[in-house]
């Protein structure tokens, strides 16, 4: 998928005016009845399975949160065929709005920006639940999964749910990361899915629980590993290039050390600098073609990548220095590319600068848990995005093999170490 990019000079578009602030509106049984029908067909192919846990305690009338996991354009597909015939908004990223505003206002999504906080965002929230009686649905991690596992989530949640004060549901696929994984530019391989549909809380259980409690039930629930559900139910991947760009989540040799020289093409994940081979194989293992494996699941190799960034950011050795093309979103017309610049991230957070000169940005580690980074982004590149409500950021490393998971994982862990010197001075 494309979006529209127009270049324009950073100046031009910092005096764009931004989008109207517009309240969520309700689904009108329209668009519901044609969105039911155009995910029904689709999914139909992939024999989607629906599980209940404990849904007969929701009304069909009642309105609800709910959290789904995050692997593909499939997931919204699932939402709008099982959640039929209820109206429902879906919290969406500003960039999805790019030539497709008017569509998705009708349908009730609200819009919010990756990793910046957004009081704005919880408003609207409580306003389709209680206002328009509509049913939303957000995907707490805000992102794709990198390695099959679940992403960190935010400690905010619990006092969202304190907010909003709503029956919680949970949506966890089965099948939907394994048929088309990120890393593998969503191509999409022959992998039937299923959904787990659970009532989680009801308000009574939030108005007796802690925030903190309520972070962990719902981490509780978000705890998956899709490579180790594959193996355990025989799932195969015959697909030939089932191991296309999977450098992109093991980035660094366990071997070697180096980073960047790997590469995954067709079956096979192969290091440039020592030559270590391992291939994928059917059911989503690592099996080290010659020698000795550092690792046979994924997972735990990318929990190894992350130990690596934690002692290189605890020896204060870590650092990301790149340039970069940058572009910028501001409205729901297009992508503004607005130049060529050169991103720094060390232990003082990010540092953007470029576009002529025009451009000078920093964001401490303090600012966001985490970071928006994505593998082919609408079919430009590997990208990093930073920024705040007035400037959002889309930086597209220009060196061949930049890490942009690293970088994620980096921002996290310095959000950590930031946190806790700050509460360390109270």
């Amino acid at each position: 998928m494309k979006i529209k990019i127009i270049d324009k000079p950073y100046s031009k578009v910092m005096e764009l005016p931004t989008p109207k602030h517009e309240k969520p509106k309700r689904m009108n049984m329209f668009w519901r009845v044609l969105i039911k029908a155009l995910c029904a067909t689709n999914l139909h192919r992939y024999h989607v399975e629906y599980r209940e846990v404990g849904m007969e305690k929701l009304a069909k009338d009642e309105p609800c949160l709910v959290l789904m996991n995050h692997s593909g354009f499939i997931d919204m597909q699932i939402v709008g065929d099982y959640l039929f015939p209820r109206p429902f908004s879906v919290v969406t990223t500003t960039d999805a709005y790019v030539g497709l505003s008017w569509v998705l206002k009708q349908i009730g999504c609200i819009p919010t920006q990756k990793f910046v906080p957004d009081l704005t965002l919880i408003r609207d929230m409580a306003y389709a639940l209680r206002e328009k009686k509509s049913t939303v649905v957000m995907y707490p991690e805000a992102c794709y999964s990198f390695d099959g596992t679940s992403a960190p989530l935010p400690d905010s949640i619990g006092k969202c749910l304190k907010l909003l004060k709503v029956p919680v549901v949970t949506i966890i696929t089965r099948g939907a990361f394994t048929r088309e994984p990120l890393y593998n530019m969503l191509q999409h391989r022959k992998v039937d899915i299923s959904a787990d549909v659970t009532y989680l809380l009801s308000p009574e259980d939030i108005q007796t629980m802690t925030p903190e409690e309520l972070n962990e039930k719902v981490r509780e629930a978000f705890s998956f590993d899709h490579f180790k559900w594959q193996q355990e139910n025989g799932i195969r991947v015959s697909e030939d290039f089932r191991a296309d760009g999977l450098e992109r989540v093991l980035y660094q040799c366990p071997h070697c050390l180096a980073e960047g020289r790997t590469v995954g093409k067709g079956t096979v994940l192969t290091c440039g600098n020592c030559g270590k081979t391992y291939e994928l194989t059917e059911l989503g293992a690592l099996r080290a073609t010659d020698g000795d494996a550092a690792f046979t699941h994924i997972p735990d190799w990318f929990a190894w990548e992350r130990e690596q960034v934690k002692g290189e950011i605890e020896r204060g050795e870590y650092l990301l220095d790149v340039d970069v093309d940058i572009y910028m979103l501001v409205d729901y017309r297009a992508l503004y590319r607005i130049g060529e610049g050169h991103l720094i991230h060390d232990m003082n957070g990010f540092h953007l600068t470029g576009a002529d000169g025009e451009l000078d940005y920093t964001q401490p580690p303090h600012a966001s848990y985490s970071i928006n980074s994505d593998y082919y982004f609408y079919e430009i590149g590997d990208m990093i995005s930073i920024g705040d409500r007035r400037h959002l950021f889309y930086c597209f490393p220009k060196r061949t093999h930049a890490i942009v998971a690293k970088a994620k994982m980096a921002a996290e862990e310095l959000y950590r170490l930031s946190r806790a010197k700050r509460r360390a001075a109270r």
